[in-house]
């Protein structure tokens, strides 16, 4: 069973910088895609940004430019930097893992909250 722990989140100023780890742990070989979604109060879970075992990359127009993900396939984990923040980015942001297009597992979610 994987499980997907995510850490990193907390309060900045606009203009400020995050970063977000998501650590899977048990096996993920083979075809994976881990990505970042967030969840606005009262809204829907949309994607962020996601990035596949071989490198390739995908953001929302929303913070391209400003995010940038990446992972560390021998430590199974998965980053987001976020940088110039704004109150918009604020949301629980959720660590995504799709394994072999088949299975999926997510996060416990994280508060970002940008804020003066």
């Amino acid at each position: 069973q994987v499980q997907l722990v995510e850490s990193g989140g907390g309060l900045v100023q606009p203009g400020g910088s995050l970063r977000l780890s998501c650590e899977a742990s048990g096996s993920i070989l083979g075809v994976n895609v881990m990505g970042w979604y967030r969840q606005h109060p009262g809204k829907q879970r949309e994607l962020v940004a996601h990035i596949t075992n071989v490198g390739g990359t995908f953001y929302a127009n929303a913070v391209k430019g400003r995010f940038i993900i990446s992972r560390d396939n021998a430590k199974n984990t998965v980053y987001l930097q976020m940088d110039s923040l704004k109150p918009e980015d604020t949301a629980v942001y959720y660590c995504k893992l799709v394994l072999r297009g088949i299975w999926e597992f997510w996060g416990q979610g994280t508060q970002v909250t940008v804020s003066s």
